[in-house]
C-alpha cells in the first residue's frame, strides 16, 4: 500500500521528504473519509436521497482532484492516489464482499437462488453479447467509433458487471421487499464474477487464441470456475467451523487470537481461490453465509460482538474508499474524450441490453416458477433500473488501458468513466423516486425486512386467487419446491448444525437480510 502513498516523481531525494510526502498524502485521505462519513451521515439524517453516501464520496473525489488540476499539484496527487485494479480486487474488494455474505439471511438469498443464478449467468452472457455486438454494429455502420469485434466483447463483458451499492443502501433506508433486495444483491455479487470471467476469456482470444477453441473454453471454464469457487468457499468456511469448535479458543485469555483467527479465514478464502486461478468473489461469498451460519456460533460472546463490528468497519471504510479513489483517477487520468458519440451510444445499447437482460430472464424465471411465486413486473422493472455500473467495471477498463494497443483501453476507459459516473450520480439519486413511481416501498408486508421470510415460499402474488387455476405442470414444481425446501433445513437442523456448532440445531436464525448494524442504529434514533 506504500507505493499508493509516496509520491515517486516530487519526492525524489532524502528518505525524510519521502516520509513527509507520505504522511501527506495519509492525511489528505483521512481528511476526505472524515468528511465523506459525515456528509453521509447528514444527508442520511435529513432523508436527503438524491445525494447517496456513494456519490457524495465520489462527488468528493472529484472536487479534490479537480482542486489539484487548478492548482498545479496534481502530479504529487497522482503519486498519493493513483487507482491501481491490483490494490482494489487484492484488498478493498474482500471485506465488502464478505460482509455482504456475513449479514445475508439465507432464506430469501436461497429460496430465490434459481432466478438469480439466471439473472447473473445467463443475464450477464445475454447482456455482454448483446452490448459487445451493438457497439460493433455501431462502429462499422458509422455511428461511433469503430473497435475490432473482440474489443467491443471485452467492453461488453466489462460494462455488465452491476455495482448497485447505492441503489441497496436506498432500499434499507425506505424499507422495500426482501425478495426484490435478495434480487438485486445476489445478481450483483454473482455477475461481477461472470463479468470479470467473460473479460478475461475475450482478453485470451485477443491474444491470438483459436475461436472455437476459446468459445469451448468460455463454457467449460466458467462452470469450473464458478463451482470451483463455490466449493473452496464452502470448505474454508466449514473448516474454520469445525476449527472453532474443537480448538477450545472461547476462554477469556484467547478472545484475542480467537478473533484474529476468525479475520484471517476471509481472507484466506480469497486469495486461495484467486490463486488457484478461481474467482475470489465467489469464494469469499460463500465463505462469509457459511461462517455466519456455523462458525459464528463457535465463538464467544465478546468475540461475536468484535468480529461482527470489525467486518462492518472495514467494509464502509473500504466502500468510501473506492468511490473517493474513482472520483479522483477520474479527474486526474488521461481521456480520450474526441470519441464523445461512442459514450453518447454506448449508454444506449447499455440500456437496452440491461432491459433484454432482466425482461427475458423474469421471462423465463416465471415460467418455471408457480403461480404464486412469479416476480412482479414492478419488481423486473426495479431490477432492470438498479443496474448502475460502479467500481468493478472502472477497475476493468482501467486494465483494458494495459490488454489494448492503439488508444483503444484509453477510449473504452473514457466510456467507462463517464457511464459511471452517469450511472452512480443519476440513477443512484433517483432511486427514491423510482421506488415511490413503481410503489415498492414498503411492498408486500408478508416480505419486508423483519418478517419477510420466516416461510420459504418467496414471493406472493397479490393476485394469487385469480390465478388458481394453473397447470398441473406448475402444481407439480409446486409440490417438489415444498417437499425439497423443508429436506434442506431438516439435513441443516438434524446432521450440518450439530456437526458443525455447539448448537443442537433447534435454535433459530433471526437476521434479516437489512438493515446492517450502522443502519439499525441510525433508524432507532430516528
Amino acid at each position: 500500500m506504500e507505493d499508493q502513498l509516496i509520491s515517486p516523481a516530487d519526492s525524489r531525494g532524502s528518505p525524510a521528504k519521502e516520509q513527509q510526502a507520505a504522511g501527506v498524502g495519509i492525511l489528505l485521505q483521512i481528511m476526505m473519509l472524515v468528511l465523506s462519513f459525515i456528509l453521509g451521515h447528514v444527508l442520511r439524517r435529513h432523508k436527503f436521497f438524491y445525494i447517496p453516501e456513494a456519490s457524495a464520496s465520489l462527488l468528493i473525489g472529484l472536487v479534490v482532484g479537480g482542486l489539484a488540476n487548478i492548482s498545479n499539484t496534481e502530479t504529487s496527487i497522482r503519486g498519493w492516489f493513483n487507482f491501481h485494479e491490483e490494490f482494489f480486487f487484492l484488498f478493498l474488494l474482500p471485506p465488502i464482499i464478505f460482509q455482504s455474505g456475513f449479514i445475508l439471511s439465507p432464506k430469501p438469498f436461497f429460496s430465490n437462488f434459481g432466478a438469480i443464478v439466471t439473472f447473473s449467468i445467463l443475464g450477464t452472457f445475454i447482456a455482454s453479447v448483446l452490448t459487445g455486438l451493438l457497439v460493433y454494429l455501431g462502429g462499422i455502420t458509422f455511428l461511433m467509433y469503430k473497435l475490432p469485434l473482440i474489443e467491443c466483447m471485452m467492453f461488453g463483458a466489462l460494462i455488465s458487471s452491476t455495482d448497485p451499492v447505492t441503489v441497496l443502501a436506498i432500499f434499507q433506508e425506505l424499507g422495500t421487499d426482501v425478495n426484490l433486495y435478495a434480487l438485486v444483491f445476489g445478481e450483483s455479487v454473482l455477475n461481477d464474477a461472470v463479468a470479470i470471467s467473460l473479460y478475461r476469456t475475450m482478453s485470451l482470444l485477443n491474444s491470438h487464441m483459436s475461436t472455437g477453441q476459446n468459445i469451448f473454453t468460455l463454457v467449460v471454464g466458467f462452470l469450473e470456475t464458478f463451482v470451483g469457487s463455490l466449493s473452496s468457499g464452502v470448505g474454508v468456511g466449514f473448516i474454520s467451523a469445525l476449527l472453532f469448535k474443537y480448538a477450545g479458543l472461547d476462554i477469556d485469555n484467547l478472545q484475542n487470537l480467537e478473533s484474529c483467527l476468525f479475520v484471517l479465514f476471509p481472507y484466506f478464502s480469497y486469495m486461495l481461490a484467486e490463486g488457484l486461478g478461481l474467482s475470489g468473489i465467489v469464494s469469499i461469498l460463500f465463505t462469509g453465509i457459511v461462517m455466519k451460519h456455523y462458525t459464528f456460533s463457535n465463538l464467544s460472546e465478546k468475540s461475536q460482538q468484535f468480529v461482527s463490528e470489525f467486518f462492518h468497519l472495514i467494509s464502509s471504510l473500504a466502500e468510501t474508499f473506492i468511490f473517493i479513489y474513482m472520483g479522483l483517477d477520474i479527474v486526474m487520468e488521461k481521456h480520450s474524450w474526441s470519441h464523445v458519440g461512442f459514450i453518447f451510444f454506448s449508454i444506449i445499447f447499455i440500456v437496452i441490453s440491461r432491459a433484454v437482460n432482466v425482461f427475458s430472464c423474469g421471462y423465463l424465471v416465471n415460467l418455471a416458477r408457480p403461480a404464486h411465486r412469479k416476480i412482479p413486473m414492478k419488481h423486473q422493472k426495479a431490477l432492470w433500473y438498479s443496474g448502475l455500473r460502479g467500481a468493478m467495471a472502472f477497475a476493468l477498463a482501467l486494465q483494458s488501458v494495459h490488454d489494448l494497443p492503439e488508444g483503444h483501453g484509453q477510449t473504452i476507459f473514457t466510456a467507462t468513466t463517464a457511464i459511471v459516473v452517469l450511472t452512480v450520480l443519476l440513477i443512484g439519486g433517483s432511486t427514491g423516486t423510482m421506488l415511490e413511481a413503481l410503489q415498492v416501498i414498503g411492498d408486500s408486508n408478508e416480505g419486508h425486512i423483519g418478517d419477510g421470510f420466516n416461510r420459504s415460499d418467496g414471493y406472493v402474488s397479490p393476485s394469487q386467487d385469480e390465478e388458481e387455476s394453473s397447470s398441473n405442470r406448475f402444481k407439480m414444481r409446486l409440490k417438489e419446491f415444498h417437499r425439497s425446501a423443508p429436506s434442506f433445513s431438516s439435513l441443516d437442523k438434524n446432521y450440518l448444525t450439530p456437526f458443525f456448532t455447539t448448537q443442537s440445531g433447534d435454535e433459530e436464525e433471526h437476521e434479516t437480510l437489512m438493515p446492517s448494524p450502522r443502519r439499525e442504529v441510525y433508524l432507532s434514533r430516528n
